[in-house]
């Protein structure tokens, strides 16, 4: 069993994008920073569920049939669940329809525990209000011998980060500029002692920078 992070950054280390608007939640540069992902056939397949066959079959699809690998429980912030954007809905169910990609115990922290919500396919939100070791213990419990994933957003994974709590980092660096956000890497100087690394440019120009204990 390993904890794992898998993270999508731009070239100016942010994991997150400012351009949101309500005609569109995620935003123009979220598309910029994660196209290289959604274009593989894995992605297709997996979220979109489209088993035409199409999509890209290079390095990047192979690091995201690894992203899908052998994860048995995760842990993301309430952000990235979706539960700042309805707060008060108690029939939101998340960003991720009604059968998320995860198929797996999903762990969702947050100041405002809720019911647990089981989807389609093997996911089911828990909603704690833990602290991230408490929240890894809940986790690793629940993936019965394999990986944790610590999905985000990046608040949350340099948390983790700073506690030395992660076995392996997997960052894909889009080859673009967003010039704001929220920084990956910010107060975590060092954090190479202890790894060994490893890069991998793909054909779309994402850097693939992997950390491994």
């Amino acid at each position: 069993m390993a904890v794992r992070v898998d993270l999508i950054i731009s070239l100016d280390g942010f994991a997150t994008t400012t351009d949101q608007t309500p005609e569109n939640p995620f935003g123009p540069d979220w598309s910029r920073l994660v196209a290289a992902y959604v274009a593989t056939r894995t992605f297709r397949e997996r979220v979109l569920k489209d088993t035409s066959g199409q999509g890209a079959t290079g390095l990047d699809d192979e690091y995201a049939k690894d992203y899908f690998t052998n994860i048995g429980a995760e842990i993301m912030g309430a952000g990235m669940f979706g539960l700042h954007n309805f707060p008060d809905d108690p029939d939101w169910k998340g960003w991720w329809g009604d059968e998320p990609p995860f198929h797996c115990p999903v762990f969702v922290l947050t100041h405002t525990p809720r019911p647990s919500i089981e989807m389609a396919g093997g996911t089911t939100f828990h909603f704690l209000a833990a602290d991230p070791v408490d929240a890894l213990q809940r986790a690793e419990k629940a993936a019965n011998g394999k990986d944790v994933r610590i999905g985000g957003g990046p608040t949350m994974v340099r948390a983790y980060l700073k506690a030395g709590l992660v076995d392996r980092i997997h960052v894909a660096i889009a080859p673009i500029l967003l010039g704001r956000g929220i920084r990956l890497w910010d107060e975590l100087r060092g954090l190479e002692a202890g790894y060994t690394t490893k890069t991998e440019t793909a054909e779309s120009g994402t850097v693939h920078l992997t950390f491994q204990r």
